[in-house]
């Protein structure tokens, strides 16, 4: 492959708030016990730009974006409680956030302000931590009961640039959810 080829190949991204521990591992467990097929695949976080194709050439520029937006932000509390769904729209069951929403809102907007080009979402953007999807109404409904007293409150001091490996990736394989860098907030 040559060096062209291999700078315009696309690579799929994300930007996420990971859910610090001991939180973690209690939603991890409930996406598991639900039979999501990606519990114990994905940990729990808060999506700030879900999946999204980029050229790889674009990396450097994406990054620095990144780091802009991070710097521009100052650290915030996040406040997680109780259980919210999008049914009937979507088959999902999420932990709600409660306090910390602007903040998300404002990272998501200036995250997609940039080189990252999604075009027209197909809904509006809603800052959650999803526990449940693609699993049956029972499950669904098991989980929201099951977390409707979850709560949880911590300080967000960074976001985690991933990314994702495909079957045509330079490796020729699928990869999970990789970080590929950490950008710390007010820096």
């Amino acid at each position: 492959m040559d060096e062209d080829s291999a700078d315009s190949h696309s690579i799929t991204v994300g930007v996420a708030i990971p859910v610090p521990e001991p939180w973690r591992t209690i939603l991890d467990e409930a996406r598991i016990e639900s039979g999501d097929p990606l519990g114990g695949v994905v940990p729990a976080h808060l999506t700030l730009l879900g999946p999204t194709e980029i050229r790889a050439n674009t990396l450097g520029l994406v990054e620095a974006h990144l780091a802009a937006v991070a710097a521009a932000t100052e650290p915030f509390e996040l406040h997680l409680r109780g259980t919210g769904s999008f049914r009937p729209v979507t088959e999902v069951v999420f932990v709600a956030v409660v306090d910390g929403i602007a903040v998300c809102e404002q990272l998501e907007a200036a995250i997609r302000n940039g080189p990252i080009d999604r075009g027209p979402q197909r809904f509006p953007y809603h800052p959650h931590v999803t526990v449940a999807q693609d699993v049956d109404r029972a499950e669904l409904d098991r989980t929201f009961a099951a977390l409707q007293d979850f709560e949880a409150k911590f300080e967000v001091a960074a976001f985690t640039f991933y990314t994702h490996g495909t079957a045509d990736s330079p490796m020729g394989t699928a990869t999970p959810w990789t970080p590929r860098a950490e950008f710390a907030l007010g820096s």
